[in-house]
């Protein structure tokens, strides 16, 4: 989707020349599907680009932090920022996530991340793609003992995995009182199997939790369902 070196949006523009994971489907399925209800205070984990957190200051008024590790990233992520309409809201702190949950006091009402999630495939030779795309450096671990950390009590959490990893998640999230409430498998076309899983998590229970389905196309290539066009029509500028 975004091997340029940025992306327009329809009120932001996200330049991703220093990034090493560039602009693509889960991040704006993420900062789109996730919903802000009365969020004041924001958390994104890896922020990279910004493009998350963008997406959620462009339909809020809340306060956000983002986290990334990776100081060329996180650079490019500050002048995006600082660009955006919201650049008084938006801050991004360049860190570890584990340095960033330790000293930190505040406490969000929304945490999101589109997390490492290759722990055993074979290693990326691009050092700074590596660590955007496995978790040696945030284990899933780490980054729920954080989350459970940070999170009000009333607060959400929300992310994106493939399919084995998010059920894995959830497995793990709930051993550490953290409980699936919403879930959207995600389908590339009518004719494939479940691509992606779209996860929020609260620290109180849900009895049932709420599980749908999003198409993203019809079945041609670029041809989208008006249902993908709904979901993230504040966004792109040709929905």
């Amino acid at each position: 989707m975004g091997n340029n070196s940025f992306f327009q949006f329809k009120q932001f523009t996200i330049n991703q020349s220093d990034c090493a994971m560039k602009v693509g489907t889960d991040g704006v399925l993420l900062g789109s599907w996730t919903e802000i209800k009365s969020a004041n205070y924001i958390l994104d984990i890896g922020t990279g680009t910004g493009l998350i957190a963008l997406m959620l200051a462009q339909k809020s008024s809340a306060q956000i932090n983002a986290i990334e590790i990776n100081e060329l990233a996180g650079k490019q992520a500050a002048e995006n920022f600082a660009t955006s309409p919201w650049n008084k809201r938006v801050q991004v702190h360049i860190c570890s996530f584990q340095d960033f949950f330790i000293s930190s006091t505040e406490k969000y009402d929304l945490i999101v991340s589109n997390p490492p999630y290759f722990s055993e495939s074979l290693k990326n030779p691009s050092e700074s793609r590596c660590l955007a795309r496995h978790n040696d450096e945030l284990s899933q671990q780490d980054l729920l003992i954080g989350v459970q950390q940070l999170l009000r009590k009333t607060g959400r959490f929300c992310v994106i995995f493939p399919v084995k990893e998010g059920n894995n998640f959830i497995d793990l999230a709930e051993k550490n009182n953290l409980f699936c409430t919403k879930k959207t498998n995600v389908y590339s076309n009518f004719n494939t199997s479940i691509k992606r899983l779209l996860i929020e998590f609260s620290p109180t229970p849900s009895d049932v939790p709420l599980i749908n389905n999003l198409v993203i196309e019809t079945g041609e290539r670029h041809s989208y369902t008006e249902q993908y066009k709904t979901l993230t029509k504040d966004c792109y500028l040709n929905f």
